[in-house]
């Protein structure tokens, strides 16, 4: 799988051809410390300085080289893709291995930062189910009046919540249809055109 990179990416990471790959490398280094630990304008400045270019260039480079980190490792990206995916941006070889041993060695703890970052949804354990019919009232001897109801466990960080429904068959019906066509809607080629961008 390639990583497709917007031509503002590619804007952002064009300044590291300029300089020496052992610059990449810190660049690569400040990267991962930004991912872990958020950005540092300071580390910016002193950068800039030593380059004798404009802070923004640096943060642009370093944000860029941070998301290319990040995405590749999210999406576990192997090795060859990574370096097919790089190719797009016409860096010198040696750059390119240089980018390609960041990766290689920061890709399991940024994906270990990332997975800390995601929020807990909760996620389904247990549903139970039963059918009630009202048969008769002391007002109506001759009525039937079914209602569905459903126990639905979710599990949140190793605690368990229950949630208790109740529903009528025709509204429970109409439910169900809506969720067939929306997962029918999903398999179009349409929504897998957006979903396959907004990844």
């Amino acid at each position: 799988m390639l990583l497709v990179l917007s031509e503002e990416h590619k804007e952002h990471l064009a300044f590291l051809p300029e300089v020496d790959s052992a610059v990449v490398g810190e660049f690569g280094r400040i990267a991962v410390e930004f991912i872990r630990k958020g950005s540092n304008p300071k580390t910016y400045e002193g950068a800039a300085r030593k380059l004798n270019v404009a802070v923004e260039t640096v943060q642009h480079g370093v944000e860029g080289l941070m998301y290319l980190l990040a995405e590749s490792s999210k999406l576990m990206i192997s090795e060859v893709d990574f370096q097919d995916s790089v190719l797009v941006l016409g860096f010198s070889e040696e750059l390119n291995k240089v980018l390609l041993q960041l990766y290689l060695d920061n890709r399991k703890e940024i994906r270990l930062i990332l997975s800390e970052l995601a929020p807990s949804l909760p996620h389904y354990h247990n549903l139970e189910w039963r059918l009630d019919v009202q048969l008769a009232s002391r007002a109506l001897r001759q009525q039937i009046k079914p209602m569905v109801s459903f126990q639905l466990q979710l599990d949140s960080n190793g605690t368990r919540s229950y949630h208790t429904l109740q529903t009528d068959p025709a509204t429970l019906l109409h439910l169900i249809q809506e969720l067939e066509q929306a997962l029918a809607e999903v398999k179009t080629n349409h929504c897998r055109r957006i979903l396959r961008n907004i990844k």
